[in-house]
């Protein structure tokens, strides 16, 4: 009787007690998944309002994310990245061109992979860097562990694999020279699919960044992509049209793998893009003056959407506050519950009080920030090269003309003459 009693008190205490594989799932640290498209722009997502682009698997993440509506980077390609990578302003990283050696992040530079893989994650890079193709600049020096990359700033420049041609091309794996057969853009999600197979089998948080050089020209989509927009926009738009609705479809398909393998609820996936459009402006720029290297709103005011279940980013909320990409890296390594970088100052800040709903503008728990963005497409910096002062209420462009986003978004009526303290205001901090 006493063994039966046993037997029956520890089966009780077994159905009481919480699965242990289960219970580590619940406690494990979030996986993360970015996304960055390149020369994308705000207006180039039908969820933003695009008459002519359908984008029902980015609509369908937009409508179940938190989303920045007032979200910048910088107008090109490399300071954009090096933000992304270091949470600095671009200038203070070496990369602030595409060519001519500045778009080289410094060697000293502690960058998000970095911080990443020594706090235990699994770290892969899929398609452009372009922050360096030789050693110490490539992604595998900084911190990415699995990687596949083209050369360069696109596909089929001088600093590729000859050859390529977007299609059947050949890659840099881990350093090495890799034929894959079919598109660019395909590749890129199915190579960070087996990366993150490889991980959840080995039971390691991972961080995959997934930067398509796609839509940026020499413009060549799947033709069943192109073949909507081709006949009445022509190769060169319909190409562009085609692809980003091939990202859209990897998206979708990429966003199912992540719940059939599980990982959907504990993964932060963050889609967003690099700069404004360069081909989109043509069909629609949603209200916006400029494009890509522009320093008015069109040339750096992007979108991005932060979806993540168990943490609460869900249920398609906004976030009105100005934001930047210095605030990526901060705030990634907040959610995740990194430890800070030692010595690292960031020029940004973790936004994750605005994303939680935490903080507001309206009651003074979120500051009135002063951001900055510029095009130095230069051999060395210059003083209000093409420069956007930003805060909420005020764009100071070039140093020189203000703008009122409350009343003119289109960014259409200099208001400096007016108001000449908002003009010495952001004049100080830039």
């Amino acid at each position: 009787m006493m063994n039966k009693a046993l037997i029956l008190l520890a089966m009780l205490v077994a159905a009481a007690t919480p699965d242990a594989s289960a219970a580590a799932s619940s406690d494990a640290r979030p996986n993360v998944v970015l996304i960055m498209t390149d020369d994308q722009g705000y207006g180039d997502l039908s969820c933003h309002g695009n008459p002519v682009l359908k984008t029902p698997n980015l609509d369908q993440l937009y409508h179940e994310s938190v989303r920045l509506t007032d979200y910048h980077v910088a107008p090109t390609c490399t300071p954009t990245r090096a933000a992304l990578m270091t949470g600095h302003w671009p200038n203070r990283t070496g990369a602030w061109h595409t060519t001519f050696g500045r778009s080289l992040l410094r060697e000293d530079a502690v960058t998000l992979g970095q911080v990443f893989q020594q706090a235990g994650y699994a770290t892969g890079m899929f398609g452009k860097w372009h922050l360096g193709d030789n050693y110490p600049y490539r992604p595998e020096d900084r911190g990415f562990e699995e990687v596949l990359r083209h050369g360069g700033g696109t596909i089929a420049e001088t600093s590729d694999y000859w050859n390529n041609a977007y299609f059947d091309d050949t890659y840099f794996h881990n350093g090495r020279p890799e034929p894959t057969k079919g598109y660019c853009t395909d590749v890129w999600f199915d190579y960070a699919q087996r990366f993150i197979k490889a991980q959840k089998k080995a039971g390691r948080p991972f961080l995959a960044y997934i930067s398509t050089n796609a839509p940026h020209w020499p413009m060549h989509a799947p033709q069943e992509f192109a073949d909507p927009y081709e006949k009445e926009y022509g190769v060169y738009v319909g190409h562009f049209l085609g692809m980003i609705a091939n990202i859209d479809h990897n998206v979708g398909r990429f966003r199912t793998f992540l719940k059939d393998e599980g990982l959907t609820d504990n993964t932060i996936f963050v889609f967003t893009t690099d700069n404004g459009t360069k081909t989109g402006d043509r069909i629609f720029n949603a209200g916006m003056r400029g494009k890509k290297t522009s320093e008015y709103d069109g040339g750096h005011r992007v979108p991005l959407f932060i979806h993540w279940p168990a943490g609460g980013l869900v249920g398609g909320r906004d976030v009105e506050p100005i934001t930047a990409h210095v605030d990526l890296f901060p705030t990634l390594i907040d959610l995740c519950e990194i430890t800070h970088p030692k010595g690292v100052n960031f020029d940004g800040r973790s936004i994750r009080p605005l994303l939680e709903g935490k903080a507001r503008l309206s009651d003074g728990s979120w500051p009135d920030r002063i951001l900055i963005t510029d095009s130095q497409r230069v051999i060395d910096p210059v003083k209000w090269q093409k420069s956007s002062v930003m805060t909420n209420h005020w764009r100071l462009v070039n140093g020189k003309e203000l703008y009122d986003m409350k009343q003119d978004p289109g960014q259409k009526k200099n208001v400096a003459k007016s108001h000449p303290e908002a003009v010495a205001r952001l004049r100080a901090f830039y």
